[in-house]
C-alpha cells in the first residue's frame, strides 16, 4: 500500500461523500479507491468510514484522522513546491467556474495577458450560473455573485458590482419611461426576471434615493436563467432589467440601453471567490486568486467601508 495514496483516497472520499466521486476526481477506479481506504484501516486497525448503500460517512476516528492528514498533504504539497521551479512557475490544470457574462466580457478577453504571465497553466473554464458542487465535481474554485451562504468554503471578496436599471428604446416607445421605481410594481410596465439557483426564486431589488427606499420585484413576462439570455433579452425589448454596470457600459455607448431612474441607487452586489476550506491552496489557485483580484479592481473595485 503506498501510504500517500491511501491518505490523497480517503480525504477525498471523506471530501465528496462517495467512493465513486472521489475516485473520479483522482483519475482511479473504484475498486482502487476502496482497496486503498480498507488497506489504511487494517493498517491502522480502526474504522474510518461507515458504508451503506446511499452515503458514506465519515468515523469520529476518521474525522479525527481527516483533520490530520488534510495537514500533512499540504505540508507535502509545500515542501514539493519549495524545490520545485513551480514556486517560481505555477503550473498545471486548473478549473474554474465563473457566470456567464462575466466570463463573456471581462475575464475571456483579459485571458492572454493571464497565459502570457503563466504559460505553463492550462484552464478549464467552467461557464454557467448554476450552483456548483466544487468538490464532488473537481473544481479548484468559483467566481459568484452574491453572498456566499454555503459555510462549507472559504470565500474571498474580490470585487462590488454597482448595479443600475436600463431599457431598450424599442420598449420605451411602446411603454414609455417610467417616472418612480414604484410604477414597475403597477403592472403597466414589465420587467425580465432572473432566476437565481440559490433560492429558485426571482429577487426583489431595493433603490434608494435620499431617505426614500422602494422595493421592487417587478412583473416579468420572461425569466430567464442564464445572464446573457437575459441581457439579450432586454437588449430586444421584453422589459426593464437591472444590471452591473460593466454589462450595461458597452450597450449605454451604442444606444441600445437606456439608463433608468436617475438620482437612484442600488446597492452594490458583492463578487466573491470561493474554494473548499480543506483543500491545499495551490501556487496556480493562488496566482488565479490574485488576477481576478487585479481584475476585478479595474472594472469592479471593493467599495469603500466593505
Amino acid at each position: 500500500m503506498d501510504r500517500f495514496d491511501a491518505m490523497q483516497a480517503f480525504a477525498r472520499v471523506v471530501e465528496t461523500g462517495s467512493f465513486t466521486k472521489a475516485a473520479a476526481t483522482l483519475h482511479m477506479s473504484k475498486t482502487t479507491v476502496t482497496q486503498l481506504i480498507q488497506q489504511l484501516e487494517a493498517r491502522l486497525r480502526v474504522r474510518l468510514l461507515n458504508r451503506t448503500t446511499r452515503k458514506v460517512k465519515v468515523t469520529a476516528d476518521g474525522a479525527a484522522y481527516y483533520e490530520r492528514v488534510v495537514r500533512l498533504l499540504a505540508d507535502m504539497d509545500d515542501a514539493e513546491t519549495s524545490v520545485s521551479s513551480a514556486s517560481l512557475a505555477p503550473r498545471g490544470r486548473l478549473r474554474v467556474d465563473v457566470p456567464s457574462p462575466l466570463a463573456r466580457m471581462l475575464l475571456i478577453p483579459a485571458l492572454p495577458g493571464f497565459f502570457a504571465r503563466y504559460p505553463e497553466i492550462q484552464l478549464t473554464l467552467g461557464v454557467s450560473d448554476r450552483i456548483v458542487d466544487i468538490v464532488g465535481e473537481n473544481v479548484d474554485c468559483v467566481v459568484r455573485g452574491g453572498e456566499i451562504t454555503d459555510q462549507s468554503l472559504v470565500a474571498r471578496h474580490v470585487g462590488d458590482l454597482q448595479l443600475g436599471i436600463y431599457a431598450a428604446p424599442g420598449y420605451l416607445q411602446h411603454f414609455g419611461t417610467p417616472e418612480h421605481p414604484r410604477e414597475l410594481e403597477e403592472g403597466r410596465h414589465k420587467t425580465v426576471g432572473f432566476l437565481w439557483f440559490r433560492t429558485g426564486k426571482t429577487l426583489p431589488y431595493t433603490m434608494q434615493r435620499g431617505q426614500e427606499r422602494v422595493e421592487a420585484q417587478g412583473h416579468p413576462q420572461l425569466t430567464v436563467d442564464d445572464g446573457n439570455a437575459y441581457l439579450a433579452a432586454g437588449l430586444a425589448g421584453l422589459g426593464l432589467l437591472w444590471l452591473p454596470q460593466y454589462m450595461a457600459k458597452p450597450h449605454l455607448a451604442s444606444g441600445e440601453l437606456v439608463a433608468q431612474f436617475e438620482g437612484w441607487h442600488m446597492p452594490a452586489m458583492p463578487m466573491y471567490l470561493a474554494f473548499p476550506p480543506n483543500r491545499h491552496v495551490s501556487a496556480k489557485v493562488r496566482v488565479f486568486i490574485d488576477w481576478i483580484i487585479e481584475l476585478m479592481a479595474e472594472h469592479a473595485p471593493v467599495s469603500t467601508g466593505h
